[in-house]
């Protein structure tokens, strides 16, 4: 019998709205078990039993991610092709921001460098710049650092500190915003956390502690959609192909357990390949998500 049994859907249901899972999809849920050797249901099924019992509303305040075109650039591995820009984060004074600096890498997604700053300037972002390649290592002539047409991006301070790293500078199109997908999805990431408070940030230092407890998250447990549900950091350090192969290793055996339960293929588990900043296809622009 391939039908799922009552105690199966039950358990599913119970898994779903445990403290652990009950904010995220059946997409975030899936794989988070497979990673601890559990199989209850392909996500398609938890997708319905939760449909059924009308607990998918909600369940990820996030909005979906759209994306465009201008050049592209192909990341094949971390730190090859990295992605920054500043957002804005509510003061308690009015009219008043902090300025939240992030650097993206484009391969495995990860957070490699950020900070948030009382003001938006070339002397900070040059400063997190080169702080970041120290900590990464990075060898000249080896990194395209992509970002938008703002000031401090263009700046003289910015572009000095990238010839004298052997950096690769890189910009969007004048007045496109959606040329730095990557950026604009993460932002979209942060401000959409079940967590991000209500209330404006009373210090910058209140900010800062935020920022860094989310920088953990995204990069330690969040698992990305766009590299196969993996953490960044996990694809940052090589790990996400044995992650990938037990998971495969697991939904075979699964699969000779119950076979009447599948149709076709197992779900794809193989790693994902280079990565491209601002891709020409519509298959490509699709996998940018965070």
């Amino acid at each position: 019998m391939h039908k799922l049994t009552e105690a199966e859907r039950r358990r599913i249901v119970e898994t779903a709205n445990s403290p652990e899972f009950r904010n995220l999809s059946p997409k975030q849920i899936v794989p988070r078990l497979a990673d601890r050797g559990v199989y209850l249901a392909s996500e398609s099924s938890f997708y319905r039993i939760l449909r059924e019992q009308g607990l998918l509303a909600h369940r990820n305040p996030a909005r979906p991610a759209t994306a465009h075109r201008p050049r592209e650039l192909v990341a094949g591995r971390p730190n090859q092709v990295w992605c920054w820009d500043i957002t804005y984060l509510k003061s308690a004074v009015r009219g008043a921001f902090y300025f939240l600096y992030l650097i993206v890498d484009v391969y495995s997604r990860k957070i490699v460098g950020w900070s948030v700053e009382t003001e938006e300037s070339m002397l900070a972002a040059a400063r997190l710049v080169e702080q970041t390649c120290g900590r990464e290592a990075v060898g000249s002539g080896c990194l395209v650092l992509h970002a938008d047409n703002g000031g401090p991006m263009k700046g003289s301070t910015m572009l000095a500190t990238l010839q004298r790293l052997g950096v690769v500078p890189s910009f969007s199109r004048p007045r496109v915003s959606d040329d730095n997908p990557y950026a604009e999805a993460l932002f979209r990431t942060l401000k959409y956390r079940p967590e991000y408070p209500r209330r404006p940030f009373a210090t910058v230092e209140q900010a800062r502690h935020w920022v860094e407890r989310f920088v953990a998250w995204y990069n330690g447990e969040h698992l990305n959609s766009s590299i196969r549900f993996v953490t960044p950091d996990d694809r940052h350090r090589g790990r996400d192909g044995a992650l990938l192969a037990a998971r495969h290793a697991l939904y075979q055996r699964a699969r000779r357990k119950t076979p009447l339960r599948w149709t076709g293929q197992t779900r794809n588990w193989t790693p994902v390949g280079p990565v491209t900043l601002n891709p020409h296809t519509h298959e490509a622009q699709a996998a940018i998500r965070t």
